[in-house]
């Protein structure tokens, strides 16, 4: 019989489509987080905090293969740091990662780079401690997740006048695509540093936003705004796409029309 598979962050948007797909190939999976599924959701949770070490050791009882999903906009490496210390102790042999397309071009310096762009440097932080950890690894960088965008661009409708930043682009992608890929990868050996996920079409932000306000039938004056600083110029040429590597199908527009009342383009 295999091992249990650990999916840490297991309650979060791209866990939860982890763990189901592993369980529905039949595999045992364990779920870690800071808090409980819902009532009604029966799998097998461990309740762990990767800040505090709490939990952790129970949750990599019995475990071999780790999904890495649990992320935040900061610390990522210091979770990853307390993570692999405590996989090492327990034997684990394979490590998968979730990391961002851009956490290895995309410069973080300055007070403001790490304020509005920090994520990036947390990430690629993480990414280098699983690479240097000693255990065998997978890690996959993926681009932004619908959800996120849908996230973002909803908050933005809250404003009167939405500020979008000057030449950003984003590559969205199905978080379902990325958790397929990620469950390839746990079932397979590891593979270290793999090929970039991202979405089948770059959208300059401010479409982004107006297909969102045109699906939801709200209008909202968008205002260009120059962001400073060394990220956001990487960002401004690039560097959180893939385009070479636009694999993923489902497009921001299909997103959209599943997610939000009205129809796009309208």
């Amino acid at each position: 019989m295999s091992s249990t598979i650990l999916v840490t962050g297991g309650t979060g948007t791209l866990g939860r489509l982890v763990a189901s797909r592993l369980r529905d190939a039949g595999h045992a999976v364990r779920v870690a987080g800071r808090h409980a599924p819902p009532p009604g959701h029966d799998v097998d949770f461990v309740q762990c905090d990767l800040d505090t070490g709490d939990g952790v050791e129970a949750a990599l009882s019995g475990v071999r293969t780790v999904v890495h999903c649990a992320g935040a906009q900061k610390g990522d490496g210091d979770k990853a740091r307390l993570l692999v210390a405590a996989a090492s102790r327990a034997g684990v042999t394979h490590l998968v990662f979730i990391s961002v397309v851009g956490a290895d071009t995309i410069p973080v310096r300055s007070r403001f780079d790490r304020a509005a762009f920090g994520y990036f440097a947390s990430k690629r932080d993480a990414e280098d401690v699983v690479a240097g950890s000693g255990i065998p690894f997978s890690t996959l960088r993926a681009t932004q997740f619908f959800e996120l965008t849908l996230l973002t661009a909803r908050a933005m409708a809250k404003l009167p006048v939405i500020p979008v930043p000057k030449g950003f682009r984003f590559q969205p992608v199905d978080a379902g695509e990325v958790a397929d890929r990620l469950v390839e990868l746990a079932l397979n050996e590891p593979a270290g540093l793999v090929p970039d996920l991202a979405g089948p079409l770059c959208y300059p932000m401010r479409d982004l936003i107006r297909s969102y306000l045109s699906a939801a039938g709200q209008r909202r004056r968008l205002v260009p705004v120059h962001m400073p600083g060394k990220a956001a110029k990487a960002i401004r040429e690039g560097a959180n796409l893939s385009e070479d590597m636009a694999v993923g199908r489902k497009t921001w527009e299909e997103f959209l029309t599943e997610r939000v009342p009205g129809v796009v383009g309208r």
